[in-house]
């Protein structure tokens, strides 16, 4: 499972502060333990004003690449700031992300076309997010099209189909699932990712239904995930679901994640 670590985003109240205030050691710390928990890409979120977003998000990825050399997963809503951070990374990462909506991929693709960038592409266009599985399916293809054209491989490219509330569309995991499977049977390379949070919202207990959402979506192809990787809850049922769909030999990843106590009975971290 790709774990994309979703602690460093300044629409996190407390990132917010810290980003505010340039309190770098903050900074350090989450990256580290996201890095320690083995998340397999670090996002940088900066959630500030255009005129001062890349110039932040440079602070935020130097700050991260001071503690860890785990690649960077560089968010933003804006193309043209996810094409400028590509320049402060060490390594080649994870752009986050394109989608159909406006030029957002005419400016990513090109800049990532020749280079060993992934990318996150979210099933969207300038209508919103569509209601069934068949427009985002179109979505989808319009993508790969995109794709095609700039010679981008379908194993660089997280297809997001997106999650919607379950507590206002209770057909929420089965559109999704319903695209997860229709993708990788056209694309068996490809990753699908989700923010998976969004199905919860507004519920109670939110964590019960994140955790089902985990299994049920890995379970129909699901193979990245934005999470908080110091969760140990969710990270024990990524590890157990994982080795119960053989994609763990043995259960090693499981058992060594136990041994490393990355799952198991010890208290989630908190920063």
């Amino acid at each position: 499972m790709i774990i994309i670590g979703e602690k460093i985003n300044g629409s996190i109240p407390v990132v917010g502060k810290a980003i505010e205030e340039k309190d770098a050691d903050f900074i350090r710390n989450r990256a580290k333990i996201q890095a320690d928990a083995n998340a397999t890409y670090i996002d940088v979120c900066a959630s500030v004003k255009e005129d001062i977003e890349v110039d932040t998000l440079k602070w935020l990825i130097d700050l991260v690449q001071e503690v860890t050399d785990t690649p960077i997963c560089v968010d933003s809503p804006s193309p043209h700031s996810c094409v400028e951070a590509l320049k402060f990374c060490n390594k080649p990462g994870l752009v986050n992300s394109v989608s159909l909506e406006g030029d957002k991929i005419d400016v990513i693709f090109p800049a990532i076309a020749n280079t060993k960038w992934e990318c996150v592409a979210l099933l969207c266009d300038d209508k919103g997010i569509p209601d069934s599985v068949e427009r985002r399916m179109e979505v989808f293809h319009g993508i790969m099209e995109k794709a095609k054209e700039y010679k981008i491989d379908p194993s660089r490219l997280h297809i997001d189909p997106l999650v919607v509330t379950l507590a206002t569309d209770e057909q929420a995991l089965t559109v999704f699932a319903e695209c997860c499977r229709q993708i990788k049977s056209e694309y068996p390379t490809i990753h699908i990712t989700s923010g998976l949070s969004n199905i919860s919202f507004g519920l109670p207990a939110r964590k019960n239904i994140n955790q089902a959402f985990m299994v049920l979506a890995m379970n129909a192809g699901m193979d990245s995930a934005i999470v908080d990787p110091t969760n140990r809850d969710m990270l024990g049922m990524i590890y157990a679901t994982d080795a119960l769909l053989e994609n763990d030999e043995y259960c090693l990843e499981y058992i060594g994640a136990y041994r490393e106590g990355l799952i198991g009975k010890l208290a989630e971290v908190k920063a």
